[in-house]
């Protein structure tokens, strides 16, 4: 677990060392610096125990016989793939809906470098995600497994509920992306839940290279 979480680390460092185009610093974005310092907070509850790692092989477990109830924070639009039956949602990141011309023109340059190979909209972070917590979940002592498509995203939202009063809090390590089908057998939606995060032109690379491997087993 700990290779794991230094691999996340790893990755927000390689990203802050990245120069940032002037069209993204405005805090309409999804907030970077905010953002990475939820992240290094939710690591830390998670190292020091007061979050609890869950492995998608154990997530059944920790379910149906631990208590936990999962929380998908997923956006609407990964939700819609694929979604575990019976989880709760509510989005950490929403589709900014924002038409100024400034963010117009962050969003024309966001589908060119992001959004056209992934599929992902423009976003930032739900400013009520809490208070939507607590109006679906209103019990703060309830154990709380929280997921997100690979993990990163999930790790934010545990630091965002464990300072809004939410104690007894899991993470699925690795996110929904690593799990395998047999992990959360109740699935509904039209994608295998693994591939709920690919969209755009990467989704069509994935449907190829399911296909090529199809031929080949035959």
């Amino acid at each position: 677990m700990a290779i794991q979480l230094n691999h996340f680390q790893s990755s927000l460092l390689k990203q802050e060392k990245q120069p940032k185009p002037l069209f993204f610093t405005s805090s309409k974005t999804k907030n970077f610096g905010v953002n990475t310092a939820a992240s290094s907070s939710g690591q830390q509850l998670i190292q020091s125990g007061e979050v609890k790692p869950i492995l998608p092989k154990d997530a059944a477990t920790a379910l149906n016989s631990e208590g936990f109830k999962l929380l998908d924070i997923r956006p609407q639009w990964e939700r819609e793939k694929a979604y575990v039956k019976g989880s709760l949602h509510v989005p950490l990141f929403v589709k900014d809906m924002d038409n100024s011309p400034i963010t117009l023109l962050k969003k024309w340059v966001h589908f060119g470098y992001i959004g056209l190979w992934t599929g992902q909209n423009f976003t930032m972070i739900n400013p009520n995600f809490v208070q939507e917590v607590e109006a679906t979940l209103p019990d703060k002592d309830a154990k709380l497994l929280v997921a997100c498509g690979e993990g990163l995203r999930s790790m934010m939202a545990t630091s965002k509920l464990y300072e809004g009063g939410y104690k007894n809090l899991g993470w699925l390590a690795g996110g929904f992306n690593r799990a395998a089908d047999s992990d959360f057998p109740e699935i509904e939606g039209p994608e295998k839940l693994q591939y709920a995060t690919i969209g755009g032109v990467s989704y069509y690379f994935l449907q190829l290279l399911n296909l090529l491997q199809a031929v080949g087993k035959e």
